[in-house]
């Protein structure tokens, strides 16, 4: 599913706040593959690099790894 919604982003230009809502539930109960990561990685490069405009704004949270 992560992969898809930064698919998404890429064909956009834009990370919707809804697909990023997305992307925090699937990694929260961890269920993502390998794959998953790596697709993110290429999503906060594009984002750092202002290739993908980010709905929400801060970069920080999205980034952020949650306590438990």
């Amino acid at each position: 599913m992560i992969r898809r919604l930064v698919q998404s982003a890429f064909q956009t230009g834009y990370l919707s706040v809804e697909s990023e809502g997305l992307i925090r539930q699937v990694l929260a109960v961890k269920g993502y593959q390998l794959a998953d990561l790596d697709a993110l990685e290429q999503l906060h490069s594009a984002l750092y690099s202002g290739q993908i405009k980010r709905e929400a704004g801060d970069l920080v949270s999205l980034f952020a790894v949650p306590e438990d």
